[in-house]
């Protein structure tokens, strides 16, 4: 078979001696002249990389686990058609594992004074900033033989926000919040509720609440019914201390006290309820106020997509003093925290009064759904001690949770699965009883 262009010159000129200089630079042995003067034209002809322009646009977010489109622009101001290898550098974790070398690498042909774009396409694996590194060109001549290469500063950046996966519960809860809210005729008893209307009695209605007066005008015996206060203040308090760092799973329970955070905060403002985040261990991390419903949830994933476990005791004190200043005015407090005995018992409790003799307290922990598979492990001495270890985590668990209950706190603890609905059942509950 024939070969032709790059292929036919090698074999040609491949039994041709190529020339080397002598290890001592005493001159040149031998010369391959042909080869030389061809790659010397290969090389002229390549397109220069340094007077390239570059552009950038595209995707500036995106939530976890989904794909970022960033196109990058090339033009050829020069006068010799571009033929190059292009390298898109990003982080690692741009990308889920194995798929750089596919995705970040890409072939294009820009003719004399016109512009190609190419699209790299981003699956992050983590939260936060991802900043591109560079751009690396390789630009060939004609023949292939010899190429430019250089590099490019194109800055861009992709900010990896939290996936809020448990919007999906977030129909059925607004349904319930819609049967407190009046839509639905429901009784609630309470400080916090309003009266909304009156309607007939029906047989098991509380008879506390017929309205005597309405019934004297009437022929039927009329009810007063009820509904939730609105433009209660709700403030979140992340806690980003070195606990949050445990790992549950696949990710640290911090990406749950997260979830959870969120979900609560969509329906928080459904039901009219102001909400505010604090990220705090021994310093504010983040802090969102004063955010109307419409943006809310913008600011919250913003205000959480950079956040980090910090691996530092989380000052405790610190903590409920700022919540304290967040907070001026009687609010619910939800400390998305720890359950571990130590960090309550040597942090939390002694300030807990401080919260709870002025606010409304509500602590949601992340629970290890390992630990329950290991307290019914049997079958061999080493499963029972493993179970055993479990019993114990899980009544110390229990015993610190039933600690805070007896001062008032309302606790939710659930895996990261069950957490956010859990909690969002937890604050309807609350909106029920009135406690808001």
């Amino acid at each position: 078979m024939a070969l032709t262009g790059r292929a036919a010159l090698i074999a040609a000129l491949g039994s041709i001696p190529v020339g080397i200089w002598d290890p001592s630079w005493t001159g040149i042995l031998a010369v391959n002249a042909p080869l030389a003067v061809a790659c010397a034209c290969d090389f002229a002809l390549a397109a220069p990389v340094r007077r390239l322009g570059l552009t950038r646009s595209g995707d500036t977010s995106v939530r976890l686990g989904e794909t970022a489109d960033v196109t990058l622009t090339v033009t050829n101001t020069s006068g010799r058609p571009l033929r190059a290898h292009l390298r898109d550098a990003w982080p690692p974790s741009s990308w889920l594992p194995g798929t750089e070398m596919e995705a970040s690498r890409h072939r294009l042909t820009v003719p004399a004074g016109e512009r190609r774009r190419v699209t790299t396409r981003l699956r992050p694996t983590r939260r936060g900033d991802r900043r591109t590194d560079r751009v690396t060109i390789r630009s060939y001549g004609p023949l292939g033989l010899l190429s430019r290469q250089g590099t490019h500063e194109v800055p861009w950046t992709v900010r990896v926000l939290p996936p809020f996966t448990s919007r999906k519960h977030l129909p059925s809860k607004l349904a319930r919040l819609r049967e407190l809210d009046g839509r639905t005729s429901v009784l609630t008893r309470g400080e916090g509720t309003e009266f909304d209307s009156l309607r007939e009695y029906v047989p098991g209605d509380d008879t506390r609440s017929i309205d005597w007066r309405a019934t004297a005008r009437n022929s039927a015996v009329a009810v007063r019914t009820w509904r939730p206060e609105r433009d209660r203040h709700i403030v979140l308090v992340l806690d980003t201390g070195r606990t949050s760092a445990g790992r549950v799973g696949d990710a640290p329970r911090l990406d749950a006290s997260m979830d959870a955070a969120l979900l609560l905060a969509a329906l928080a403002s459904r039901a009219g309820d102001r909400v505010d985040l604090l990220a705090y261990d021994r310093r504010v991390r983040a802090l969102v106020q004063s955010r109307a419903a419409s943006d809310l949830l913008p600011s919250l994933v913003n205000a959480m997509a950079t956040l980090e476990p910090e691996l530092v005791e989380t000052d405790a004190r610190g903590l409920a003093a700022t919540a304290l200043r967040t907070a001026p005015r009687r609010s619910l407090i939800v400390l998305l925290t720890t359950l571990d005995t130590a960090p309550v018992e040597e942090g939390l409790l002694p300030v807990l009064a401080q919260l709870t003799q002025r606010h409304t307290v509500l602590l949601a922990s992340v629970a290890d759904p390992h630990v329950s598979l290991m307290a019914k492990s049997r079958g061999n001495p080493d499963a029972v001690y493993e179970a055993a270890a479990a019993a114990q985590a899980q009544s110390e668990r229990h015993r610190t949770a039933d600690q805070l209950r007896r001062h008032g706190v309302t606790v939710v603890d659930a895996t990261p699965e069950e957490l956010a609905p859990a909690l969002a059942d937890a604050y309807l509950a609350l909106k029920t009883a009135g406690r808001l």
